[in-house]
């Protein structure tokens, strides 16, 4: 601090300048977060081009995902009726006796 300064000048000295330290941190701060929403933007909504390659791919992975399904079922069909036939062929034995 200066001793030649009467101290009311010194306090709006470094009230100034930390006024416009705090606004060149905001202003700094709302161009970083428009610069991150910009991007959020852009990924969110695709253009008309992307769009529709968008569609064409939900509709590959659920063609996919579906035939998948489709085959883990089926699978475990084919086992689960082999398991019914041997427990019905044990008790049509079982019957027998």
């Amino acid at each position: 601090m200066d001793d030649d300064k009467p101290i009311t000048a010194q306090v709006m000295e470094t009230m100034t300048t930390a006024v416009e330290a705090t606004k060149d941190a905001a202003v700094t701060a709302v161009k970083k977060v428009k610069k991150a929403a910009k991007k959020v933007a852009k990924k969110a909504a695709p253009k008309k081009a992307s769009k529709k390659k968008a569609k064409k791919a939900a509709k590959k992975a659920a063609k996919k995902s579906s035939k998948k399904a489709a085959k883990k079922s089926a699978k475990k069909a084919a086992k689960k009726s082999g398991k019914k036939a041997t427990k019905s062929k044990k008790k049509a034995k079982k019957a027998k006796r």
